[in-house]
Order: C-alpha cells, then sequence, then structure tokens
C-alpha cells in the first residue's frame, strides 16, 4: 500500500520510486535508480500539489496522492514540463475538475503541446507573485534554464521550505526522505548536476545568490532526497558552477591494435611524473556519467583515438560530441592517435568541440606504433600542458554558508 509521507504538520510528500530505471533521456545511466518527488501543501483555505510524476509510476503517484483523502484539489504548481514532473497532469486534471494549473508564460505554452493540456485550466503565475492558502504563502520563482526554459521554484516561506524543481537534486531511489548519508548524497548530486546542469551553471549561479537571501531550513527537489541541511547542497554547487576549472586532465580513449593505448599510458604516465592530475576513460564501454563528472572540474582534455576509415572511431566521437553538449569549463583541448595509411583525426573533433571556448593544442599523431619522435611529441604534449596549467587563476576557497548575505 502507498502512503502519503508527512514532511511538516500539512506538508506531503506523494511521489513515486523508480530503483529499476537504468537509464535517463535513453542516454545515461542510472546506477540507483531516480525518484519523482512530488509535494501536497495543505494551507486553512486550499490545497495546492507541486508537479507529478513519472506515468509508468502512476499507480504509486495515485495510491499516495488518494491515501490523504483531499475533498478538493485547488492548486496545481508546475515547475517543470518536462513528462517525468508534468506527465499525469492530464490526469490529475480530470479527477479534479476545480483545480487551476499554476505555470510561467513559457510553460503554459508548452505543456499543451507536450500533453494536450487545455488552456482554460491554466494561470500563469509572474516571477515573486504569491497565492495564499490560508496561514500558508506560495511564492513563484521564474528559473529559466534549470534547466529547460519555462522551469521555475515554488517557495514557501513560512516553513522556510524551497521546493526547487530539477535544481539541486540527485537520481537516487531511496525510501529515505532525508538521507543521513552526506557522502552518498552528494555523489549522486554530484553526477546528477554533470549530467544535466552543469551547461546552466551561468543561470545558476544567479539563482544561488537569490537563495542565499533567504535562511532555508529545507530544499525539496524534484528527484531524489531531501536537503534537511541545506547549507551543504548550496556550498557544493557554488563550487560546482565557480568557471574557474581544476588543473587536470581528462583522457578520453579508445584503442584498436594497442598503438594508441600505448601512447595514452606514455603519456599519463608524463604528466603523474609533473604532478598533473589526470582521469583516465576508456570509452569502449563507456559509463556517460561518468565522463560528465570527470570533464566538470578539468582544464584540459585529452582525446585519443585511432583512425577508422580514414576518421576517428565512432565511439570517440560520441564522447566527443557529449562533451562538446555540454559545454564544460575546459580551456585546452588536444588529440593523439594512430593511423594506417591517413585520413582526417583533429578536424571531426574540434568542429564538436567549436562551442567550447578552448585553446588547441599541437597534436600526436602515429604512423602505425609509436616510436621515438612519437614519445619525444609526447614529451612536448606534457610540458605544453604544464605550462598552460600555471597561466590558470589561482583555486579560491568556496564561501562559507550565508557569506553573501
Amino acid at each position: 500500500m502507498f502512503r502519503a509521507r508527512e514532511l511538516r504538520p500539512g506538508i506531503f510528500w506523494v511521489g513515486a520510486l523508480d530503483p529499476d530505471r537504468q537509464q535517463f533521456d535513453a542516454l545515461t545511466p542510472l546506477p540507483e535508480g531516480t525518484s519523482y518527488n512530488s509535494y501536497v501543501i495543505r494551507g486553512q483555505t486550499q490545497t495546492a500539489l507541486i508537479d507529478t510524476a513519472e506515468p509508468a509510476r502512476a499507480a504509486e503517484f495515485f495510491g499516495r496522492l488518494e491515501s490523504l483523502q483531499l475533498p478538493r484539489l485547488d492548486l496545481v504548481i508546475s515547475n517543470h514540463a518536462e513528462q517525468d514532473h508534468s506527465g499525469l497532469l492530464p490526469e490529475i486534471l480530470r479527477r479534479y475538475p476545480e483545480a487551476r494549473l499554476l505555470a510561467t508564460p513559457k510553460a503554459r505554452k508548452l505543456l499543451p503541446d507536450l500533453l494536450d493540456l487545455p488552456l482554460d485550466r491554466f494561470d500563469e503565475v509572474a516571477d515573486g507573485e504569491t497565492r495564499d492558502l490560508g496561514g500558508r504563502t506560495l511564492q513563484f520563482w521564474h528559473a529559466p534554464w534549470v534547466h529547460w526554459p519555462e522551469t521555475m521554484m515554488t517557495l514557501l516561506p513560512e516553513e522556510r521550505i524551497l521546493f526547487s524543481g530539477d535544481l539541486f537534486g540527485s537520481h537516487l531511489a531511496t525510501h529515505d526522505l532525508f538521507l543521513a548519508d552526506p557522502a552518498r548524497v552528494e555523489q549522486a548530486a554530484s553526477r546528477y548536476y554533470a549530467e544535466i546542469m552543469s551547461p546552466f551553471r551561468a543561470q545558476i549561479r544567479k539563482y544561488l545568490e537569490r537563495i542565499a537571501t533567504i535562511d532555508l531550513e529545507l530544499i525539496a527537489p524534484s528527484h531524489g532526497p531531501i536537503h534537511h541541511q541545506p547549507a551543504a547542497i548550496l556550498t557544493q554547487y557554488r563550487r560546482w558552477t565557480r568557471e574557474e576549472p581544476e588543473p587536470k586532465v581528462v583522457i578520453v580513449y579508445t584503442s584498436m591494435h594497442g598503438s594508441t593505448r600505448q601512447m595514452v599510458d606514455h603519456l599519463t604516465g608524463l604528466l603523474l611524473l609533473r604532478g598533473v592530475q589526470v582521469e583516465v576513460i576508456n570509452v569502449e564501454e563507456m559509463d556517460a556519467g561518468r565522463l560528465c563528472m570527470a570533464i566538470v572540474d578539468a582544464a584540459t582534455l585529452v582525446v585519443g583515438s585511432p583512425m577508422v576509415l580514414a576518421g576517428p572511431h565512432p565511439k570517440a566521437l560520441y564522447a566527443v560530441a557529449l562533451i562538446g553538449a555540454l559545454r564544460p569549463k575546459l580551456r585546452f583541448a588536444s588529440f593523439l592517435g594512430s593511423y594506417g595509411w591517413g585520413g582526417k583525426l583533429v578536424e571531426p573533433f574540434s568542429l564538436l568541440l567549436d562551442k567550447v571556448k578552448l585553446e588547441i593544442l599541437p597534436p600526436v599523431l602515429a604512423q602505425g606504433v609509436p616510436r621515438a619522435a612519437t614519445l619525444e611529441a609526447l614529451e612536448g604534449l606534457a610540458d605544453t600542458i604544464v605550462q598552460r596549467h600555471a597561466t590558470l587563476a589561482p583555486r579560491h576557497a568556496a564561501p562559507t554558508p550565508g557569506s553573501e548575505r
């Protein structure tokens, strides 16, 4: 039996767990499943629902909602139009004909296209607008591009709770609404940030400034555990979203007959001897989430690939396409690889990274196995990376919680 979980008197979690889901967006692995968080807030005169759940988990969601035996539902708030949060809105509006659907103007345009919702059930909410539930107030903060253009967050100021939508979330299916293991939460939130939020770090920094004006007790995201010590996740986000990369090299490679692997191993050893942090990822069986996490704070990317039919290996191309889409903080990139008769290796990779503002360092290519000249060129590349890292801005300690106020 599915039952609602009370967070505070009159405030309930009515979401759904999806521990067996293996991928999100048919792209990123979910090693610990995920959850779809939805919340009911009762005031003295009105009751509100914030978001719904993935349609595949409808029985669980409606079981929890029905356990509250609500006589009516007045407001339905859509913080985010993506279907894992909005997919059950049509059934909600059917079951509760009195309910008004509150969303940003952009969401009002987007949701009818995604779910064929009737426009006459919508009320647009402005940034900062409030709704009185009777002794409790909902305030809506527009937060476009975390990670869609229509997103918003909902603040419950009397309880100092921020319902943050996808921001501050994690793909983690757990029955513990308030997870007691900080390391597990940080790991899951780090993966989530890297995969989904990292391209929008400039916008997120602005929202962090706004959030810093409120002394929050809870941050309740749309995925994963609720943050009962908000300072921890806010400090992590300040660190993740700043623009200065770490002097770290990520080497992404695949190898067919061992030549490219020899070059990668040699360069890795040279960098380690020079005191450079290195993470090596073989993309033959790549965990996209691990790649996203590795590249978040790295200053330098090195791509290693053999030539296949006069071009880069397709798996290496896929990895670089994903990196290019994430638009990370990278400052430098280089390429290495082995070829048989010839072809173009560097140009296809460079095109995939054209949205990332970086300097391309001299590539190192070998015909066949790497020989003395190739090893000497790798020495030069290692030296160049060290020199470029010396130009990076010094890292500053993350601000302490509340220091922006």
